[in-house]
């Protein structure tokens, strides 16, 4: 018989330690891996990945964001949003129109549908963070927040 997958508790694998923070890094590797897991199982079903979730969230979150907007937000190049926004918008998930105010720029919205994915997609990791804060704690919540934040501010 096969074995399956194993997802959960894969931060317990005996690697060697190569530096005090190897712990903390393969934590971050394997905790940011079981919170999308479920989520990218669901993409996949939709014919998307990790790169056109984080496009729909971001629009989701700011509709009419111009594609310059976006590339600054999501920290990549032109290039690479290029092949997953545009399925994006063959597939009707998210829509392109004009600015008003300045006609070389286009703003980007979700569809219904590009809504529903989103959602779906985004319930998916909310639901695991939700029960790992419930399973630490306020106090643990608040430090990972903590030091997630610092790290997202490390430029």
């Amino acid at each position: 018989m096969a074995k399956a997958p194993q997802a959960a508790g894969l931060h317990r694998a005996s690697l060697d330690k190569l530096h005090d923070l190897d712990a903390a890094l393969e934590l971050m590797y394997y905790g940011w891996r079981g919170m999308t897991l479920e989520a990218d199982a669901y993409l996949a079903k939709q014919g998307l990945s990790r790169p056109h979730h984080r496009i729909l969230y971001v629009v989701a979150r700011r509709p009419d964001i111009a594609i310059g907007a976006l590339i600054e937000v999501l920290g990549i190049s032109k290039q690479a949003l290029n092949r997953p926004l545009n399925l994006l918008l063959e597939r009707k998930l998210v829509t392109s129109k004009r600015s008003p105010e300045q006609h070389r720029s286009k703003l980007l919205r979700l569809t219904g549908a590009g809504q529903r994915i989103e959602q779906r997609a985004s319930d998916h990791e909310r639901k695991v963070m939700r029960e790992a804060f419930d399973r630490v704690g306020a106090s643990g919540a608040a430090a990972w927040m903590a030091v997630m934040e610092a790290i997202a501010d490390h430029n």
